[in-house]
């Protein structure tokens, strides 16, 4: 039997071997190769966040491209973006534009105007509602085609926690009277806002909400809900998905409408017991929000902190907030 077993020749076996040897660290090292850059690109397309509902604990990596419940994560250079904006290409849609403009707040709307003239959604029809409480000190700018300025007179107390308490109101009863009739989405922006880069039809939907640039990344307990049992904007601690920023929400005439009313409706049963959210509009809003989910979620590219420069998550910025 042994001279069996060692039939073939000891040199012939010694050639196969060192082949089989080299022909494994080959293979070996084309697999590690390859291994190595897929977890590169996983690592690029993935942000280490926390998941909603993840109250504390160790950070959970996932692909911040859509919900738990579906709805993309807008993020404008991405392929859903590219995709959204092509749907959009040659189609007559309008969209108005809601800024509230009280008191000393009239210093921001030329910068506003000029930027968003330039960025927000360019060369699609665009009405900006102008809601003042001085019409004299609406800049004359000269816009592009299909674009027009509409100015509203509201009689308000020129500070800003008065307004918190009624551009809810205000703003579902301008859509109601006039808005609905004339376009087909609606958004309603802090105008101490300025545009740096190109905001597209990649925002267009029926419920669309803005991720808050503070919080976007941090688990659920950190998120400043109301937490007072009484009011009308009172979040359980077992309630919340993502928290919104006020700045910048929207959507069709019917959702934001809706929106806009149940919000006022919560603010006006609070002042019934002489009580207002901690965080004003932005308390209600959120809400609203977690009981009726929105159907699209923009990233903090679009609501970013002016003073903050840098975010190794946040590469481009295209709206930033000048006050927060």
């Amino acid at each position: 039997m042994g001279r069996l077993s060692h039939s073939h020749p000891l040199p012939a076996l010694g050639r196969v071997t060192r082949k089989g040897i080299l022909l494994f660290f080959v293979f070996a090292g084309l697999i590690y190769f390859l291994k190595g850059l897929l977890q590169q690109k996983t690592s690029s397309e993935n942000l280490s966040i926390h998941l909603p509902g993840q109250a504390t604990g160790e950070e959970v990596e996932f692909s911040p491209n859509v919900t738990p419940w579906g709805a993309p994560i807008v993020w404008g250079d991405s392929p859903e973006s590219q995709i959204r904006r092509q749907k959009f290409t040659n189609r007559a849609v309008t969209t108005g534009l809601a800024v509230f403009v009280i008191g000393t707040y009239a210093q921001y709307l030329h910068k506003f105007i000029i930027s968003a003239e330039e960025y927000f959604l360019p060369e699609h029809f665009v009405t900006y509602y102008i809601l003042t409480d001085n019409l004299r000190g609406i800049p004359a700018i000269t816009l592009g085609s299909g674009r027009e300025i509409k100015p509203f007179y509201i009689a308000e107390r020129p500070d800003w926690v008065h307004l918190s308490k009624t551009r809810m109101s205000l703003l579902s009863s301008v859509i109601k009277e006039l808005i609905q009739d004339e376009v087909d989405y609606i958004f309603s922006m802090d105008v101490d806002q300025v545009f740096v880069n190109p905001v597209g039809s990649e925002i267009l939907g029926s419920l669309v909400a803005t991720l808050h640039p503070e919080y976007y990344n941090q688990p659920l307990d950190t998120y400043p809900y109301e937490r007072t049992e009484d009011s009308k904007a009172y979040v359980d601690g077992s309630e919340g998905d993502y928290y919104y920023t006020s700045e910048l929400y929207g959507g069709s005439c019917p959702e934001v409408y809706k929106l806009a009313l149940t919000c006022s409706q919560f603010i006006i049963q609070d002042m019934e017991i002489s009580f207002h959210a901690f965080l004003f509009e932005e308390s209600y809003l959120n809400r609203y929000l977690i009981q009726n989910r929105p159907t699209r979620l923009l990233s903090p590219e679009y609501n970013w902190l002016a003073a903050q420069k840098t975010s190794e998550e946040i590469q481009v910025k295209r709206i930033l907030s000048l006050q927060r």
